[in-house]
């Protein structure tokens, strides 16, 4: 770990902790208490497997962190281990492949350096489950951005939030109903460590927000080469309020998010530049840093300047460069022209919006600060040619605010464009400068172990490197029937192994009868077709697609080519209608085979989906278009030689070409009963024409060669489009960098 310039970002402080870790644990385990403070361990083959050798039981305990396996594990494990000849061989080579890869000079970009990197920032990171700062797709999202910078030595820096207590957990009920509880996280306990400035105490800054300065502590943890920084208000120089600001990821108060969203947006820039950063770009990751804008301008500049700022900052990029607004054109290029903006929702409550009195109340004395009045401040977050009393909106000061703005895929980027329209008085929707940068997933982290070796068999040895190159995919032709049916086979194995042991434990906990708790450890069926489910739980995902035709799905589940079904996700505390969709599913249990071939797995994490997107044959989506921005679930199926099912919006709606999966039309029906019934029967229909034939017709040999086909299509249509790398490449491109269009 390594750094060639002269900050004070907690490098130092984070590997006193991996070594203090070592001198607890046997001279041979040494490697892998180093190794420990680093995710690359996560992404690199063998890592897990490594540390889960160690103290299995443990480990799961842990939720897989290394750090704190090394400090629970009994001594006679812990001896065992260090007695391995082999184990310690594979820790000694984890730690010399990170440490190499830790080793490879920067890459060069016309945007940023070591010194004034990208800085990245978002309210949630889903880096690892044993990290919990994470709810669902957008933390997932970031964590994959993250880890492929890293892979592309690319100058970049993170800040977030320490959330103690981070996303709820969850607990569904017999009926179907889901109860949510939070647990505390103990960041000593993290493989993360404290920076600390001079003389040894924490670094700290602060913000104002509300009637207080509220200070924060900075938590260093690193991603491979890429720093990830994230402020923690459980300092003494805070009250219990002030220290609650970072206790929980999206709490239900407005004005608790308010100040998460000031100590995000402004804290995280301070924070970045008392370390010693000067950010060349930041990159807002949804609207909840917004404000970052308006401290990356502050510094070195006079207040009268600084006021001049903010209400430059109401106004488009194309207003009217009049003489005596030039000063307050300088001024906006200071801010805007140094922030990229995503946007990852069109739907509503996606977007949040404050009451003028709740912004009042949290951020007026930061307005202040920062050299405007809070008024100023509001507008910015307004509809174009609202009243002042009107509610501040995040999305639409993020707009305001940056120079480059972007959707998650191209009908994402359509939708956002009209969506947002009247903040450029004067444009048609297609005018709009909302472009779109269609997601991506970080291929290593996703890819199981069985594809992950077939490909590397198969593909150049550069494969992961050169992934976004449709070249590289071509080999996957040349792959022998037996061996991809073989690895598809092994790990819908390993995931029907992990239903089996999760659904007698979830079904125990809620209650059910034994008759029940037992049945789909019997009846799930490692030969079967299994469909995955699992994401987010919204009333627009339509779940209770699903149950709408109890017959047929019933059918479905116990023909003579039956499938079996996992599903998963945690729907918002406060969306009760979604809950509800939830328990449309157990509604069915009572029936034999839905009790053998329909499980809902409780407390959905990133483990919970990397197991899912790996095993599942079959993944399916059924959003209401055109409300789905993205998902990026299907494509992490996608590299695991999974099939998709879904409705052509969000990614679907480019990736889908006809050889390479299966599509539900992505028109928009504002009569949506009428809409649900016809996608409803189209699914049933698709399953029992197309779907089920194709998995289950077999050679002589036993191989299903056109579903072998329709995977070797998939991976070389979609592989290329839709991984991480391509993404990065494109962010790295175009207005997004500073290039042409910026």
């Amino acid at each position: 770990m390594e750094n060639s310039i002269e900050l004070h970002d907690g490098l130092g402080d984070l590997e006193r902790a991996a070594g203090e870790l070592a001198e607890r644990v046997p001279a041979a385990l040494a490697p892998l208490a180093r190794v420990a403070y680093n995710y690359r361990w996560t992404w690199t083959p063998g890592g897990h497997e490594l540390f889960s050798s160690i103290d299995p039981e443990r480990f799961e305990r842990c939720a897989h962190n290394p750090v704190r396996l090394l400090l629970e594990a009994r001594a006679g494990a812990l001896r065992r281990a260090a007695g391995d000849p082999d184990l310690c061989r594979r820790a000694a080579q984890l730690e010399r492949t990170i440490a190499d890869e830790l080793a490879r000079p920067v890459a060069e970009t016309p945007i940023a350096e070591p010194a004034s990197p990208v800085a990245f920032l978002c309210a949630e990171y889903g880096v690892h489950v044993s990290l919990p700062i994470y709810s669902g797709g957008l933390g997932a999202l970031a964590g994959d951005i993250l880890k492929e910078a890293s892979d592309l030595a690319l100058p970049l820096v993170a800040a977030g939030l320490m959330y103690n207590k981070g996303y709820f957990r969850q607990r569904v009920d017999a009926s179907g109903w889901q109860h949510e509880y939070w647990l505390d996280t103990d960041p000593e306990l993290l493989p993360a460590a404290l920076v600390t400035g001079e003389g040894g105490s924490p670094l700290t800054i602060s913000v104002p927000i509300g009637e207080r300065e509220v200070a924060a502590r900075v938590w260093r943890v690193q991603v491979g080469r890429v720093p990830l920084f994230l402020l923690d208000t459980r300092c003494p120089q805070n009250g219990p309020l002030e220290s609650w600001i970072t206790a929980r990821l999206y709490d239900a108060d407005p004005q608790v998010r308010l100040a998460q969203y000031a100590l995000l947006g402004v804290g995280g820039v301070r924070a970045l530049r008392a370390m010693g950063y000067e950010p060349a770009v930041v990159h807002l990751n949804e609207g909840h840093a917004a404000l970052a804008p308006l401290e990356l301008a502050r510094d070195g500049r006079g207040r009268a300047e600084r006021r001049s700022l903010v209400a430059a900052l109401q106004h488009a990029a194309d207003s009217p460069a009049a003489p005596e607004r030039r000063s307050l054109r300088m001024a906006l290029d200071r801010a805007r022209q140094r922030t990229v903006f995503t946007t990852h929702t069109p739907v509503p409550a996606g977007n949040d919006v404050y009451p003028a009195d709740d912004v009042q109340r949290a951020l007026g004395g930061l307005a202040a600060q920062l050299g405007g009045t809070v008024q100023e401040l509001i507008e910015l977050g307004h509809d174009e040619g609202a009243d002042g009393t009107a509610p501040f909106g995040v999305t639409q000061a993020a707009l305001r605010m940056s120079r480059a703005s972007n959707g998650v895929s191209r009908r994402h980027g359509e939708v956002a464009r009209e969506m947002w329209a009247s903040l450029w008085p004067g444009r048609q929707p297609g005018d709009v400068p909302i472009g779109h940068v269609t997601n991506g997933v970080h291929v290593p982290t996703w890819i199981g172990p069985q594809m992950r070796a077939l490909l590397d068999a198969h593909l150049p040895a550069d494969w992961l490197a050169r992934a976004d190159e449709p070249t590289v995919w071509e080999a996957v032709d040349a792959i022998p029937a037996a061996q991809l049916w073989g690895a598809r086979c092994a790990q819908r194995r390993a995931l029907v192994e992990l239903v089996r042991r999760r659904s007698v434990c979830d079904r125990l906990m809620r209650g059910d009868l034994p008759g029940y708790v037992d049945a789909a450890a019997r009846a799930f069926d490692p030969d079967v077709m299994t469909i995955g489910f699992a994401r987010r739980v919204a009333t627009y995902k339509r779940l209770e697609l699903l149950a709408r035709d109890p017959e047929r799905t019933l059918s479905l589940l116990d023909g003579e080519r039956p499938v079996q079904v996992v599903l998963a996700g945690k729907a918002h505390p406060r969306d009760e209608e979604a809950k509800r969709s939830l328990q449309a599913i157990f509604g069915l249990k009572g029936a034999r085979a839905v009790a053998e071939r329909v499980v809902f797995l409780d407390d959905y994490d990133l483990a919970t989906g990397a197991a899912l997107v790996r095993g599942c044959d079959l993944w399916l989506n059924l959003p209401r278009p055109p409300l789905e921005a993205s998902g990026t679930s299907g494509m992490k199926s996608v590299f695991n030689g999974g099939l998709q099912l879904s409705v052509l919006d969000g990614w679907w709606a480019e990736g889908y070409d006809g050889s390479n999966g299966w599509a539900i039309p992505g028109d928009v029906d504002v009569d949506h009963e009428a809409q649900d019934e016809r996608d409803a029967a189209l699914f049933h229909r698709l399953m029992a024409e197309d779907v089920l034939p194709a998995f289950y017709e077999r050679d002589e040999a036993g191989l299903p060669q056109r579903w072998l086909e329709m995977i070797r299509a998939s991976l070389r249509t979609l592989g290329p489009r839709f991984c991480a790398t391509r993404m990065v490449h494109e962010y790295l491109r175009g207005p997004w960098s500073g290039g042409a269009g910026s």
